[in-house]
């Protein structure tokens, strides 16, 4: 296959950087994989100001950060990007209104992670991310539409995941105490029924992979970025 071949991916990133540079190297390096010799990706990153969004977020201010990415996705797709990744879970509350801004698709996170779950057999599982992303419901109810029930922790686990998310983890701190806590939430939600674990946080895989978990891991980051890859393939 001839690099001429590949299609452009567009990611935005920033949320954080750290997760970012995951994105960056598993699309590189599983399209060499495939492709062979010197073979890189495509790709048009937008990298934004995480303090910034964090801010919003905490405001509450969906919509303005919906206008924000809408544009960044805009400018991607007229810089000569073929698909669009938004490179963080929390922030696909507002996919709809991104996909609706642009002509090329959304390659939407939970649809990867969706598409995995099922690929073992799996119906229910456990989430771990952003306080957002638990307690909100855009992100279960985009895999209840693939017939995947998700468990969530417990209000203090919930906020121990997202201060280990905003405080250690986005800041490239990878503490084993955190590991442990995290490890500690995803044996109480394999008691509760979950059959599998997402890494619902695009930071989550920095500190936990498959390795330290007896439920299967789903990375919701080397998931997507992999679907990229497939996009910019097929």
């Amino acid at each position: 296959m001839e690099q001429r071949n590949l299609k452009t991916i567009g990611l935005i990133g920033g949320m954080s950087w750290e997760s970012t540079t995951l994105y960056y190297q598993v699309i590189n390096r599983e399209v060499a994989r495939r492709m062979g010799g010197l073979h890189s990706a495509r790709i048009h990153v937008a990298s934004l100001n995480f303090a910034e969004i964090a801010a919003m977020q905490k405001a509450g201010q969906w919509d303005e950060m919906a206008g924000l990415l809408a544009d960044t996705a805009r400018k991607l797709e007229s810089a000569g990007a073929d698909c669009i990744l938004i490179g963080t879970n929390t922030m696909h509350k507002v996919a709809p209104q991104v996909q609706d801004a642009i002509r090329m698709p959304l390659l939407h996170i939970a649809d990867a992670a969706a598409e995995a779950i099922r690929a073992q057999g799996l119906k229910k599982v456990g989430l771990l991310g952003t306080r957002f992303t638990m307690e909100q419901p855009f992100y279960a109810e985009h895999l209840a539409r693939h017939g995947i029930e998700t468990l969530i922790p417990e209000e203090a686990d919930r906020a121990e995941v997202h201060r280990i998310i905003f405080e250690e983890l986005c800041q490239g701190k990878m503490l084993d105490t955190s590991r442990q806590t995290l490890l500690r939430i995803a044996e109480n939600l394999a008691e509760q029924g979950a059959e599998g674990l997402i890494l619902g946080c695009t930071e989550l895989p920095l500190l936990v992979d498959q390795q330290h978990c007896t439920l299967p891991i789903f990375d919701t980051t080397t998931l997507h970025a992999i679907a990229a890859v497939d996009f910019a393939l097929q």
